[in-house]
């Protein structure tokens, strides 16, 4: 009799060990059945806060809860075996104090069984960082376009264009990395400075729309299979479901209309 053995996530440890090794592939999810899916290819799963405007039509992701987020995370931690699983910090949930950024992740881990969380900024988040970290919770870290302080910023721009901001992307890097951050998401910078971001830190940088110069890479799913109306420039996609779900839709309607629809397959006996 054939035993097979169960399918491991992979682990914070495992995916720190990557650093400088074989590409880091992971995109975002939010439901257990795309999660199921994606979790045969990829490395770690982001339940993103991106969801409050891919799924839930928000201007930003300013306005989204973390009971949200939680939710979420449920369904992608039920619908997956293999990958890791990170569920983003809201914003507001974590600036205020280290402990209460304790607070909300250990709420996030244990409602959702998720195996580490990410939030945003750079060297002003380290001491929160080091705080989790020292208390058992992985944390990615995200620098570069941060897109909860997007309206500082004044909008989605590319980081970087202008070199003399450059050391200040590296020591965000750097502060993160020393704080105890596993990983760091590099978002819209310049290729340049994502090739000197990834040569600072001795952990995995993952880029979205930060070039091959990364140590992975991550999209969210939904712009990469063309759901999306709006996507950034820099996402390739992969597929243009957008078109074909709206034909099928178009389809089932006229057959409604039609009254050809349910046929006699389709009735419940």
């Amino acid at each position: 009799m054939s035993i097979t053995a169960p399918v491991r996530r992979i682990t914070v440890p495992q995916l720190r060990a990557r650093k400088g090794g074989d590409p880091i592939v992971s995109l975002t999810s939010y439901h257990a059945h795309t999660a199921a899916i994606v979790d045969k290819y990829a490395d770690f799963i982001l339940v993103g806060d991106s969801l409050g405007m891919v799924m839930h039509g928000m201007d930003s992701t300013i306005g989204v809860p973390l009971d949200l987020m939680i939710m979420h995370g449920r369904a992608v931690v039920r619908g997956t075996k293999r990958a890791l699983i990170v569920v983003d910090m809201p914003f507001g949930t974590y600036e205020e104090s280290p402990n209460m950024a304790f607070r909300n992740a250990a709420r996030i881990m244990k409602e959702t069984g998720c195996g580490a969380v990410k939030l945003e900024g750079g060297a002003r988040m380290a001491e929160t960082i080091h705080f989790l970290s020292e208390r058992g919770i992985p944390v990615m870290a995200h620098i570069g376009l941060t897109p909860q302080s997007s309206h500082v910023m004044g909008g989605f721009k590319t980081q970087g264009r202008d070199e003399d901001t450059w050391a200040a992307h590296i020591n965000d890097a750097v502060a993160v990395a020393e704080a105890g951050a596993f990983a760091t998401v590099v978002e819209g910078v310049v290729e340049p400075l994502a090739r000197k971001i990834t040569a600072a830190v001795n952990i995995p940088t993952i880029g979205i729309g930060a070039s091959a110069q990364c140590d992975g890479q991550i999209l969210v799913l939904e712009d990469m299979l063309g759901l999306n109306p709006w996507v950034p420039k820099f996402v390739k996609k992969y597929g243009d479901l957008g078109p074909a779900i709206e034909q099928a839709v178009s389809d089932y309607a006229e057959e409604v209309k039609s009254r050809s629809f349910p046929g006699e397959d389709n009735v419940y006996r």
